[in-house]
């Protein structure tokens, strides 16, 4: 290849990676300059009523957030590494399920089963012949509830990322400690938890993150957050100003966490131990300490997943909802028709940047790449006001020409279609895109490039026969993961949708918030379904990792 045509294929890429940059830094900016220009009498009313009590229970909730899934997900880790007991290799697997569900279809399960009319308080009334004001049972319908709803589902993340720093532990530091004195628990304490450390931090930072991001559950359950705020602002208030200058405080602490999570990763070292490596051999557990550890182990399974599960699929057989009718045929198609979309356009973009920064490398494609990787700390609502802002002026001054110069009406070209949901979903998703094809990038030896080159293989040739074909199983769990993603995501999806084109997951939202919990158990189960694709691809290969180890 010609160094004219290297630099063709050059430019063409970076213009597409850059492309990709700028739309997803544009709903930030957008919204920063909307929160700006609206004034500081909005800013000024919002602090004197509202603000101080979204900033409350927004802390407050992901305070409670982070310490619940870096507790579980800590130890759950540790026990199914470090100890062999009876169950563990299923267990070890299980743990990922909780993955399954989005929040907010717990929320109504546990409702279902816990609220005042549930299967729960009834069953005591009826034992007891209590009256409804004769005994306390805690709320599920609060902040306490939507914390433990959040937990139970978001604690995987923390789980896998321990797991895996845990399984790179040389046993050496280990047996050190308890060479010195130190007992099991004061080496996992003093020795384990220090060097995994990073791993843990940056799992609950992403638990922190899409706690923020949370719209479905905190708003079943009548949670004020920033999240609520944004969509009551800008739909029931109709306050622009107020619904960006609330997305734009939520924006700079989502930004934050993602700094402090970038930070957490890039202080993980892993070297290669030699010589001096050891595999830590796990500990037999016997008696109580092996019951223990599979009841530690079993109940986040039990109640992010097998029992959540077991409740939707009760009501769903007791209700008149049928999944094949048209209407929800409809819905289906709508939910697949985005997530295909949104999955092929975001892993193709991902591609592209990640190639080019590989073929092509410099400060401009690094740079790219981190602007890429933003829109996952940014919650879904956040990025669809800060798209709405510019696309709709974009569509109203296009009208006003068109009308002006040819009579012609064209209306909202984009802020009324689909493809503004599908912008949405690629900034929020880019970021696991990127990081699920870089890490299977990684394994792609420099060498092969080179070669490719000596052959006289352009950049297109070579991510055709080379990259693609050796990274399928990145390419595809990427595709698997963005697509669930998208089936689950709901704050965009509310607020983006275009009339009448509505989601499983805005159909389940629907009909909770209408109290018809049988109803929505059909959506929530489908949308549970989907969610096993990419979680049993994930089993799969802890599975196969275990065998290795073994």
């Amino acid at each position: 290849m010609s160094n004219t045509q290297r630099l063709h294929h050059s430019r063409r890429l970076s213009a597409l990676a850059w492309l990709v940059a700028a739309l997803c830094i544009l709903p930030m900016a957008a919204v920063a300059i909307a929160a700006l220009g609206g004034g500081g009498e909005t800013l000024r009313a919002l602090a004197g009523s509202v603000l101080p009590r979204y900033a409350g229970t927004t802390a407050f909730l992901v305070l409670v957030v982070a310490i619940g899934t870096g507790v579980i997900g800590t130890a759950t880790a540790w026990l199914v590494t470090a100890t062999r007991f009876p169950g563990r290799r299923i267990l070890e697997i299980a743990l990922a399920l909780p993955l399954t569900y989005p929040a907010y279809v717990l929320a109504y399960a546990y409702t279902d089963l816990l609220d005042h009319p549930g299967l729960v308080q009834s069953t005591l009334r009826d034992l007891t012949g209590w009256g409804p004001r004769d005994y306390w049972f805690p709320e599920i319908r609060s902040l306490g509830g939507a914390a433990a709803m959040l937990i139970f589902v978001l604690y995987p993340y923390v789980y896998l990322l321990a797991r895996a720093a845990f399984l790179r532990q040389s046993a050496t530091a280990y047996i050190a400690a308890r060479t010195l004195g130190l007992g099991p628990w004061g080496a996992f304490f003093r020795v384990s938890v220090p060097v995994a450390r990073p791993a843990i931090a940056g799992g609950v930072l992403l638990a922190m993150m899409e706690t923020l991001a949370d719209y479905g559950t905190v708003a079943y359950f009548g949670v004020q957050t920033f999240a609520t705020g944004i969509y009551v602002s800008w739909f029931g208030l109709f306050d622009r100003a107020a619904a960006a200058q609330l997305a734009l405080c939520l924006l700079v602490v989502a930004l934050a966490l993602a700094t402090l999570e970038r930070r957490q990763r890039q202080n993980q070292r892993h070297h290669d131990a030699g010589r001096r490596f050891e595999r830590m051999e796990p500990v037999t557990l016997r008696g109580r300490a092996a019951a223990g550890a599979i009841i530690a182990c079993s109940l986040p399974v039990f109640f992010g997943f097998l029992l959540p599960s077991g409740i939707l699929i009760a009501l769903a057989s007791d209700t008149s909802q049928i999944l094949f009718s048209p209407r929800y045929l409809g819905f289906l198609q709508h939910s697949l028709t985005l997530a295909s979309i949104a999955a092929l356009l975001t892993v193709g973009a991902a591609i592209a940047m990640g190639f080019n920064a590989r073929i092509f490398p410099s400060r401009a494609a690094k740079t790219g790449l981190r602007i890429a990787g933003i829109g996952y700390a940014v919650p879904g609502g956040v990025i669809a006001v800060g798209l709405l802002f510019p696309f709709a002026a974009f569509d109203n001054a296009l009208d006003r020409v068109m009308e002006a110069q040819f009579g012609i009406d064209t209306g909202l070209l984009i802020t009324g279609t689909i493809w503004l949901m599908i912008a949405a979903y690629m900034v929020r998703f880019m970021a696991v895109a990127l990081n699920t094809y870089e890490s299977g990038l990684a394994t792609v030896n420099p060498n092969m490039d080179a070669v490719a080159r000596t052959l006289g293989y352009g950049p297109t040739p070579m991510l055709r026969r080379i990259h693609v074909p050796i990274l399928q199983p990145a390419i595809l769990t990427a595709l698997l993961i963005v697509f669930v993603d998208v089936m689950k995501e709901l704050p965009a999806t509310l607020i983006l949708r275009p009339f009448n084109y509505d989601t499983l997951a805005v159909q389940a939202h629907r009909l909770a918030s209408d109290e018809r919990l049988a109803e929505a158990a059909v959506p929530s189960l489908v949308i549970g379904a989907v969610g096993l694709l990419p979680v049993a691809l994930l089993c799969w290969s802890i599975g196969r990792e275990t065998r290795r180890r073994s």
